[in-house]
């Protein structure tokens, strides 16, 4: 099996040499690039091919949430062949990360993470799947959620949750919350299959691209608490 080919993006080069020393410990990955800003990481993986994206989002010249537009654009453009960004944020300071994610990056996390968890991410977004930590996901929605519309302006459930059965909205509701399928079919006594049936035909109609904007539809339908 070819290995995982990651790209780096971060204006600081002492950081992505960190990031460089553990990818290329593990045997399944390998760095292909690198670019200190998100005009020069368009740049390069226009002609570079990478399956995962390390994305910083404070960056000078262009930061991470444009460069993860333009690249999820260009994806969308060549059919949905791309690669899929991680957006790597400081959680104290980078207030754009919350619309990294709703440009459509796969997965965030803090950049204090731990080094398994990181690796984690990597192989999970490079399989498909979206990477949205509990813990994380709580802390970040939590703090950016003054940037969500305000109640006057919520888009009305039956507009945005139209179609959707009861257990759906309800699995919706704990995805939300940020958990796992795993936890999700404890706190529903189901199998972690049928809670993945149940995500599969939430992606469909709600026509979001991951797990990832479900979390963002349920807290900008109300079904999660601010």
């Amino acid at each position: 099996m070819s290995p995982i080919r990651v790209f780096l993006v971060d204006d600081q080069e002492m950081v992505r040499a960190g990031f460089r020393m553990l990818v290329e410990s593990q045997d399944d990955m390998s760095v292909v690039g690198e670019a200190g800003d998100g005009g020069a990481a368009l740049a390069a993986l226009s002609v570079t091919a990478a399956d995962v994206v390390l994305m910083d989002v404070r960056m000078p010249r262009m930061d991470g949430v444009e460069a993860t537009r333009r690249l999820v654009e260009r994806a969308e453009e060549r059919t949905g062949e791309g690669p899929r960004v991680i957006v790597l944020t400081t959680f104290d300071l980078d207030e754009y990360a919350f619309a990294a994610i709703r440009a459509g990056a796969a997965a965030f996390l803090l950049k204090d993470a731990r080094p398994d968890d990181l690796l984690h991410a990597i192989r999970t977004v490079h399989a498909g799947d979206s990477v949205v930590a509990p813990s994380t996901t709580r802390r970040l929605l939590d703090h950016f959620a003054s940037s969500l519309p305000g109640p006057e302006v919520t888009v009305p459930d039956n507009d945005r949750l139209a179609g959707l059965t009861e257990r759906e909205r309800e699995v919706l509701t704990l995805v939300g919350q940020g958990m796992s399928n795993t936890e999700i079919a404890a706190e529903l006594v189901v199998a972690e299959a049928t809670v993945k049936t149940h995500i599969g035909r939430l992606l469909a109609k709600t026509a979001s691209r991951d797990r990832v904007q479900l979390v963002v539809l349920a807290y900008e339908t109300g079904l999660v608490g601010r």
